[in-house]
């Protein structure tokens, strides 16, 4: 073994084997290697100023934060607006669609509506807190409880045509879109005590969960039982809030990610 292969040796590997150990005892130019490279290279430590600056530059941006109340609480708070909104809407309008449902239409739509609403609750719990576990991808919950819910109505009701289908299509969006927008503000205060990591996700979700409270109103509420009625004026109502939530929310990041830059 010569010179060349210790050397290709030592940056391959950190134990040279024995063959290279008895070159380098015999090989003064190797022997000046291996201590070049055993020795610790002195590093020159940082001023007092340079570290007063790092410890100013951290303490910038720190704020005192309080502790979060057990997932439990926000779960109870998410779900109660939830009701409480329902049970506004319905305040004034009543429920004349349970008088022309058949029982099953009744119980197996709003069963669906109440899952929809819980899990999307509990993901948004989870959402609040950074390195929540998830066991449904936030990212796939909108789409799949959507799929849900118009699953659950073509199975239900019956597909008709309406010869004024796109009048009172347009009728209930405009009566259950202002339901979700009105709701989308308690459950946003309730979300602010956390710590959002993706704005654009929980802004889906939260425009979802919203919008379903609009959906629910008009369950109840509207004679209408054609599914298409119901697929593009009621579960549109809360498609159109989780599409406006998934904006706001990605409009929200990139001024943050910007105002960042800038700092």
């Amino acid at each position: 073994m010569n010179c060349k292969d210790v050397a290709r040796t030592l940056s391959e590997q950190a134990q040279l084997p024995l063959q290279a150990e008895d070159h380098v005892k015999s090989c003064q130019y190797c022997q000046e290697l291996v201590r070049s490279l055993d020795s610790p290279v002195p590093a020159d430590p940082p001023s007092p100023a340079t570290l007063r600056q790092i410890a100013e530059g951290m303490a910038s941006h720190l704020r005192p934060v309080r502790p979060l109340a057990p997932a439990r609480y926000f779960l109870g708070a998410f779900l109660s607006i939830f009701v409480s909104m329902v049970a506004v809407g319905l305040h004034r309008t009543g429920t004349f669609t349970i008088t022309v449902q058949t029982p099953l239409q009744t119980a197996a739509i709003l069963i669906a509506l109440a899952i929809g609403a819980g899990v999307l609750a509990y993901s948004l719990v989870q959402q609040m807190v950074p390195g929540g576990r998830h066991r449904i991808a936030p990212s796939l919950l909108p789409v799949g409880i959507t799929m849900l819910l118009a699953i659950a109505t073509a199975a239900l009701f019956q597909f008709q045509q309406e010869p004024n289908f796109w009048r009172d299509a347009w009728g209930c969006i405009r009566g259950g879109t202002p339901i979700g927008v009105l709701a989308a503000v308690p459950f946003w205060l309730v979300l602010r005590r956390g710590t959002i990591l993706s704005p654009g996700m929980t802004g889906a979700a939260t425009g979802l969960l919203a919008g379903l409270v609009g959906t629910s109103v008009l369950e109840l509420q509207c004679p209408n039982l054609h599914a298409s009625h119901i697929l593009v004026s009621h579960i549109g109502v809360a498609i159109l809030c989780a599409l406006a939530g998934l904006v706001i929310g990605k409009t929200a990041e990139m001024i943050g990610r910007r105002s960042d830059l800038l700092q």
